[in-house]
């Protein structure tokens, strides 16, 4: 996945996330593991420095270079309920993932007005720790490289040329997200 950077003159707004998602347990698959692939040493509150950028997040929002993302505003995948966490990855592909279902869960949420997908280079500005939503679920450890902090994340830049998915595979993730949204099982470990 090619990414370019965008950076420009921090503004210095603080913006909660509206859209601060991580990747929900679906059937998509996104990407290949070896057999013997060897999870890192998990990513704890304590203990991960050994965790290095750059990170990214996927969102509908609009930011600037400076602005801040904060916990507090709801999940598209659970509209009612905010969030305790800002979820983001050192994979570009995870964050893509959470920008385009972010988007596409805000058109329906929004009677289908169009909503842009982005991504954006961030930096942690305190602890984080894995993602368990995804980690440890369907494959050791934790491939999507998925982390979640309650502290803020720092606009670094947006990556203007990230490759999204084609439509088809997009609708079966949400496919896979209204099945479980009937089955009850769309629960985010918050």
């Amino acid at each position: 996945m090619r990414m370019q950077r965008r950076l420009g003159r921090a503004s210095g707004r603080v913006l909660p996330s509206a859209d601060a998602v991580a990747l929900p347990p679906s059937g998509a698959k996104i990407l290949v593991v070896p057999e013997d692939f060897d999870p890192p040493p998990p990513a704890t509150l304590a203990e991960h420095k050994h965790i290095s950028g750059p990170f990214f997040h996927g969102t509908k929002a609009m930011f600037a270079p400076g602005d801040l993302i904060v916990p507090g505003r709801p999940s598209h995948f659970r509209p009612g309920r905010p969030l305790d966490h800002v979820y983001f990855s050192t994979r570009g592909e995870t964050a893509a993932w959470g920008a385009e279902l972010a988007a596409a869960l805000a058109r329906e949420d929004d009677g289908g007005i169009s909503t842009t997908a982005r991504v954006y280079e961030v930096e942690p500005l305190g602890p984080f720790e894995d993602d368990p939503n995804v980690t440890n679920k369907r494959l050791p450890g934790n491939p999507t490289q998925s982390y979640r902090t309650r502290h803020p994340l720092r606009i670094v830049g947006e990556l203007e040329d990230w490759e999204g998915h084609d439509a088809e595979v997009l609708k079966g993730m949400l496919d896979n997200l209204d099945r479980l949204r009937e089955q009850g099982l769309d629960a985010i470990e918050d």
